[in-house]
């Protein structure tokens, strides 16, 4: 069995060069795509179920399909809740098998944060889970404006709330189709400084150039980068393709299945360019 928390996967990367890639899954080809691009290059890989797909299909669903994945694979594997809204969300998916979560109290004033992140990591822990937190907000392309992660409250939250990893908020931005975000490494390092043995991670990651990429997880303690409008475009682009070849055809297994090959090529690059492969 290969499953893993989020800090057993992240803790390496602190000292080694690598970033670990947290994959958006909508459904199960792009999750079992995932896991074959991380079995073909021998790298952990971190299942995310955000908020559109938990709309979608139900937590109890998602973690048995994660559980599932991770139990027959060769390498590493995080179930992961991304962007859970409250303590709720966070100990339902720990009930649903769930190795990791993520608190998204970024909205919320810095105290408030801290006592709802504090409150979730206290029970996370106690039932073997990671927690990622947020702060600062990472907003979102042509949507909600971003507000960059202030170091001074870094050293603060990280020592009031125990989290095992922190998303910052450093010129990153959700839902880039292009991949010309500006990420401020000054900010970076002043947050980098303020907890220098933590794993930090960048939400938005498809807007952040490859090679910039690789460069922040050679160079940085940022060793998650979350990953999700470039794959569902390579999956659109797939299934797009596979449903040209003939009109006619309707049965939806096998389009779909026509999409885990393009969509795990496009992982495959997403995951060498964190970790140098």
């Amino acid at each position: 069995m290969s499953l893993a928390t989020l800090q057993q996967v992240l803790t390496p990367c602190l000292t080694d060069g690598t970033a670990v890639a947290g994959l958006v899954v909508l459904g199960w080809e792009d999750a079992v795509a995932y896991v074959h691009a991380a079995e073909a290059l021998q790298r952990p890989v971190i299942l995310q179920a955000g908020p559109g797909c938990r709309a979608h299909t139900p937590l109890p669903v998602m973690g048995a399909m994660f559980r599932t994945l991770a139990e027959a694979a060769s390498v590493p594997v995080v179930a992961h809740l991304d962007h859970g809204e409250d303590a709720a969300v966070c100990q339902m998916a720990i009930d649903c098998g769930f190795t990791s979560v993520m608190y998204d109290g970024s909205a919320l004033p810095l105290a408030e944060n801290i006592t709802r992140t504090a409150e979730i990591v206290s029970f996370a822990h106690r039932q073997g889970v990671s927690v990622e937190a947020e702060l600062g907000y990472v907003g979102y392309h042509g949507g909600a404006h971003s507000l960059g992660t202030d170091p001074a409250e870094v050293a603060l939250f990280v020592r009031e709330t125990g989290v095992d990893a922190l998303a910052v908020s450093v010129g990153n931005s959700h839902l880039m189709i292009r991949p010309d975000a500006t990420v401020d490494l000054a900010r970076v390092q002043a947050i980098q400084a303020a907890a220098p043995n933590l794993p930090l991670v960048l939400h938005g990651g498809s807007g952040i150039m490859a090679a910039r990429r690789h460069q922040l997880a050679r160079e940085t303690t940022i060793c998650k980068f979350n990953i999700g409008t470039e794959l569902r475009m390579a999956f659109g682009a797939a299934l797009r393709s596979a449903m040209a070849q003939d009109p006619n055809r309707f049965d939806r297994i096998q389009l779909l299945r026509e999409t885990i090959d393009p969509v795990s090529a496009a992982a495959r690059t997403v995951i060498k360019s964190l970790s140098g492969i």
